[in-house]
C-alpha cells in the first residue's frame, strides 16, 4: 500500500515557489513575443512549465510511503492433498492430478522461492490428518480419506494467536468428512484453495449411497435401496448385484441410469438368513472403461433382530385366539410367547361350603396337593402358565413388580377384565408402555375395553381409542357379519398387509370370512391411526384396528372379538394368513422396544477430535429401565482381518447411563462389536451386538469431479480466494499488496527515482526541440 503527500524538506517550499514564479514569468515574456501560432506556443510553454515544476518539487523533497509485509515475520502455510483421489486421470492417456500437481511443487519453482523469501513457510500434506513435511518430494497420493474438517480445525489450533498470512490449500475439493458446528470459522486464517483437476472426467459408475428399510412384512422384511450414479457418459445400462457377506450373489438387476450425474435406484428385498448382524454388499458394473473401480461397491449392515423378544399373553378364559397365536409364533426364533390363562374365576371369599371341605379349590382335588399353604384356594382365580422359562415365572400370577414385568417386551390382553389386576398392576402396565417402551395390544372380547371396566383406568388411558360409547353407534353382533376393510393408513403399513401387490391384497380381503362381533368404543384419540375397519351389510363402518405411540412405546386395539373365525374358515388347509397376520402384528409390537443394553454406532464421526474414528455409544438401563450408572462394560471389536480389539468406554458427562467408546481402524471391511454390561453389584445386565462397514475408498471416490462448491465456500468463509494452478506465480508475487498481520513502512524520496528526473529532462528537451522545429528560438 503506497501513500503520497509526504514532504522531506517543507521549509524550502517558499524558495521553490519564488524560483518557479521567476521562471514562469520569464517563460511568458519570451513566448509572448515569439512569431508563431498560439497553439504551438502554448504546447511548448506547457512542456517547459511541467519540467520547471518537477525541478522545483525536488527542493521540498516529495516522499512516498509504502506499507508492505515484513519479510520473514508472517507465517504462511502450504497444505497439499495426499489422498488417492489425486490419482484420477481427467483425460484418457493423460497425466493424473497428482502428476500435474507435483510439477508445481518442485523446490525451484518461482512461486515457492518467492514465498520462502517473504514468509516463514510451513509445509503440510494431509489425508486423514495434517502432517508436517520439509518438502513435497515424499507425496505418494496413497491416503484413504480427505478430512477437510479436521485439517482446517487442526490449522486453526496450531496457528491460533500467531501472525498467519494465509494457507494455500492444493486439492480437488473432494472431502470425506462433514463440517461440524464446532469449527470456529472466525479463527481460521484466510484459505486460498488451489484447484487441482478438471471438471471433465472419464466415464464412471459408482454406488453412491445405500439405505436400509426394515419392516414387519414377513416375506421380505428388509428392503435395501442402492443409489447408482453415472458420470461422463450418456444414459446407459448398469448391472447391479446384491451379495452376502461371503460374496455369494443373492440377486442381480439391470437398471437404466440417466446421463450427467443423475441417480437411479436399485431396490432389493431380502430376508436375512440369521438373526443378529448381517452384512450385504451392492456392486455396480457399467463397462470396462471405468475411471476408478474403488467406488463400484458398498456394504451395509442389517441388524435382523436383537431377540428373542418375550410376549406375555394374558387371557380371561381359554379361547381359540391363543391357539392360533401360539401356532403362529412357534417357529419364530425371535419371539417367545408366554401364556397366563385363567381357567376359572375366583369365588367369593365368604360363601357357604360343605363341612370339612377346606379352603382348597375343588378343581385340584386328587393331585397330591394336600398342603393347605400351597394348595390353590377357592377364592383365587385358577391360572395356567404356558411357555414359561422356569417353574418360578408367573407362579404368583401376573407380575407384581416392575422389574418382573419389564422382562417382557410386549403384552397382549385378551378378554380379561380390569378386576383381574390390582391398581398397582394397572399402573405398572401403563409404565411398561410409557417408560419401559414396551408394546400393548388389547384384543376384543366380552370383557375387554369398556365391557371389561377399563374406562378411567391407567390401561384405558394408554389405549388409542376413547372407551365412552354412543349407543346409536354400537356395532353389537351381526348375523350377516362384518367385512374387514383396510384404511388408507392401513395400506401404508407393511405389517397390516399380507400380500406384496395391491391387487393380491384386495383379493385376499374379499376372500376373508365375515366376523360377527366387535367391541363398541368411542372416538379415536389424537395421534391415533385407524388401520382397519369393519363394515356391516348397510355399509356402516366401525373401528377394527387402531394404533398409536404412547410415551416410549406403542399401543394397539384389535376390536374384532371373533378373529379366530379367520383361522377356522380358511378355504385351504395351507392358508396360514391368520398366523402370518399374528406374526407381523407381534413383530410390529416389539419392533422398537428398547433393550437393557443398546448400541448406537456412528461410523462417520464429524467432530474435530474424533475425525475418522468410529464412535460407539452404549446405553445401559437397570431392571426398571432407568439409566444405569457406574456400570462395567466389556467391548470387543472384531476387525475384518479376524483380530479382536478390546475397547474402554467413558461415561458421558451430559446423559446418564450413556457410555462412549471410540475405535480407530484403517482396515476396510465389516466390523462387529459385542458389548457386555455388568451392574455395579456384579449382576449381569445384558449383551448386545452391532456392526458397521468401513469403506474409506468408496467415500474418497464418491465424487470424481472437482468440488468447486466446497472450495468456494471455504474461501468465502475465511476471506480467501479460489485459484487455479496456473495462477500460483502471479498470486504469490502479489501477496505484498494484501493485508498481513506484521507489516513495515518504507519511505522513499521521489527525486531519488531516475524516472522522476528523466521525466523533467524529457519535458525540457521536448520544449527545446519544439522551438527549434517551429522557429520559435
Amino acid at each position: 500500500m503506497t501513500e503520497w503527500g509526504l514532504w522531506g524538506a517543507p521549509e524550502w517550499a517558499g524558495t521553490a515557489l519564488v524560483l518557479f514564479g521567476i521562471g514562469f514569468a520569464a517563460l511568458l515574456w519570451g513566448y509572448w513575443r515569439a512569431p508563431s501560432s498560439i497553439g504551438w506556443r502554448a504546447a511548448s510553454a506547457a512542456l517547459k512549465v511541467i519540467g520547471l515544476a518537477a525541478l522545483a518539487l525536488c527542493l521540498v523533497e516529495p516522499l512516498t510511503s509504502v506499507v508492505r509485509p515484513r519479510p520473514g515475520a508472517n507465517l504462511f502455510a502450504v497444505a497439499v492433498d495426499n489422498s488417492q483421489s489425486l490419482r484420477i486421470r481427467d483425460f484418457r492417456g493423460g497425466k493424473t492430478r497428482g502428476e500435474e500437481l507435483q510439477q508445481m511443487l518442485l523446490a525451484e519453482t518461482h512461486w515457492q522461492t518467492h514465498l520462502d523469501q517473504e514468509f516463514d513457510v510451513r509445509r503440510f500434506e494431509f489425508d486423514r490428518g495434517l502432517h508436517d513435511v520439509k518438502d513435497f518430494t515424499g507425496l505418494d497420493f496413497a491416503g484413504e480419506a480427505s478430512s477437510f474438517a479436521s485439517v482446517l480445525g487442526e490449522l486453526e489450533r496450531r496457528f491460533r494467536g500467531l501472525p498467519m498470512g494465509g494457507v494455500l490449500l492444493l486439492t480437488d475439493g473432494n472431502s470425506t468428512d462433514a463440517f461440524s458446528g464446532s469449527l470456529d470459522w472466525s479463527g481460521v486464517p484466510p484459505i486460498y484453495p488451489v484447484v487441482v483437476g478438471s471438471d471433465d472426467v472419464l466415464p464412471d459408475v459408482s454406488v453412491d449411497n445405500i439405505s436400509v428399510r426394515q419392516t414387519n412384512f414377513e416375506t421380505a422384511p428388509v428392503t435395501i435401496h442402492a443409489d447408482i450414479r453415472s458420470i461422463g457418459a450418456g444414459e446407459r445400462e448398469v448391472e447391479v448385484a446384491l451379495l452376502d457377506e461371503k460374496s455369494d450373489t443373492i440377486e442381480t438387476q439391470t437398471i437404466q441410469v440417466p446421463a450427467e450425474s443423475e441417480v437411479a435406484t436399485a431396490r432389493f428385498q431380502v430376508r436375512p438368513e440369521h438373526a443378529g448382524v448381517n452384512v450385504f454388499h451392492v456392486t455396480a458394473t457399467g463397462g470396462a472403461d471405468e475411471a476408478v473401480e474403488e467406488n463400484n461397491s458398498r456394504g451395509v449392515v442389517v441388524d435382523n433382530g436383537k431377540g428373542p423378544f418375550r410376549v406375555l399373553y394374558v387371557s380371561g378364559r381359554p379361547n381359540w385366539d391363543f391357539k392360533f397365536l401360539r401356532r403362529a409364533l412357534a417357529d419364530d426364533d425371535q419371539l417367545e410367547l408366554v401364556g397366563l390363562i385363567r381357567i376359572a374365576k375366583r369365588e367369593p371369599k365368604f360363601t357357604f361350603r360343605r363341612q370339612g371341605e377346606g379352603s382348597g379349590n375343588q378343581l385340584f382335588e386328587g393331585f397330591n396337593r394336600d398342603d393347605e399353604d400351597t394348595a390353590e384356594r377357592y377364592d383365587e382365580p385358577v391360572l395356567t402358565r404356558i411357555g414359561t422359562r422356569d417353574e418360578e415365572e408367573l407362579r404368583d400370577g401376573f407380575p407384581k413388580s416392575a422389574d418382573e414385568l419389564y422382562e417382557y417386551d410386549a403384552i397382549v390382553l385378551d378378554d380379561v377384565e380390569t378386576d383381574f389386576f390390582s391398581q398397582d398392576q394397572l399402573t405398572m402396565i401403563e409404565g411398561f408402555v410409557s417408560r419401559r417402551g414396551g408394546g400393548l395390544l388389547m384384543a376384543g372380547g366380552v370383557e375387554s375395553f369398556a365391557e371389561g371396566g377399563y374406562r378411567r383406568t391407567a390401561v384405558g388411558d394408554l389405549l388409542p381409542i376413547y372407551l365412552e360409547t354412543d349407543p346409536a353407534n354400537h356395532p353389537d353382533s351381526r348375523e350377516d357379519g362384518f367385512r374387514l376393510i383396510l384404511t388408507r393408513e392401513g395400506w401404508l403399513q407393511d405389517w397390516v398387509r399380507l400380500r406384496k401387490t395391491e391387487d393380491e391384497e384386495k383379493a385376499r380381503l374379499a376372500s376373508m370370512p365375515s366376523f360377527q362381533t366387535s367391541n363398541a368404543v368411542g372416538n379415536l384419540k389424537p395421534g391415533a391411526m385407524e388401520l382397519a375397519k369393519v363394515a356391516d351389510a348397510s355399509g356402516t363402518t366401525y373401528p377394527a384396528l387402531v394404533a398409536q405411540r404412547f410415551g416410549r412405546g406403542r399401543s394397539a386395539a384389535l376390536l374384532i372379538a371373533d378373529i379366530w373365525r379367520w383361522g377356522l374358515r380358511r378355504g385351504e388347509v395351507e392358508n396360514d394368513d391368520l398366523e402370518k397376520s399374528w406374526r407381523q402384528t407381534i413383530r410390529w409390537l416389539v419392533a422398537d422396544v428398547p433393550r437393557r443394553v443398546e448400541i448406537e454406532v456412528d461410523a462417520a464421526a464429524d467432530n474435530d477430535t474424533t475425525a475418522n474414528a468410529t464412535t460407539i455409544k452404549i446405553r445401559a438401563h437397570d431392571a426398571e429401565y432407568l439409566p444405569l450408572e457406574n456400570a462395567t462394560l466389556q467391548i470387543a471389536v472384531r476387525t475384518p482381518d479376524g483380530n479382536q480389539v478390546e475397547l474402554s468406554a467413558e461415561a458421558d458427562d451430559e446423559e446418564a447411563g450413556l457410555y462412549v467408546a471410540q475405535h480407530h481402524s484403517r482396515i476396510p471391511g465389516p466390523h462387529h462389536v459385542c458389548v457386555t454390561v455388568t451392574a455395579p453389584d456384579g449382576s449381569p445386565v445384558g449383551q448386545c451386538e452391532a456392526g458397521w462397514v468401513a469403506e474409506p475408498l468408496a467415500d474418497e471416490f464418491r465424487q470424481l469431479r472437482v468440488n468447486r462448491a466446497l472450495l468456494d465456500e471455504i474461501a468465502a468463509k475465511t476471506g480467501g480466494q479460489v485459484l487455479e494452478l496456473d495462477d500460483l506465480n502471479a498470486f504469490v508475487s502479489g501477496l505484498d499488496q494484501r493485508e498481513m498481520p506484521v507489516t513495515e513502512t518504507w519511505i522513499n524520496p521521489l527525486w531519488h527515482h531516475p524516472a522522476f528526473f528523466t521525466f523533467a529532462i524529457a519535458c525540457l528537451v521536448g520544449e527545446w526541440g519544439l522551438r527549434r522545429w517551429k522557429g520559435l528560438a
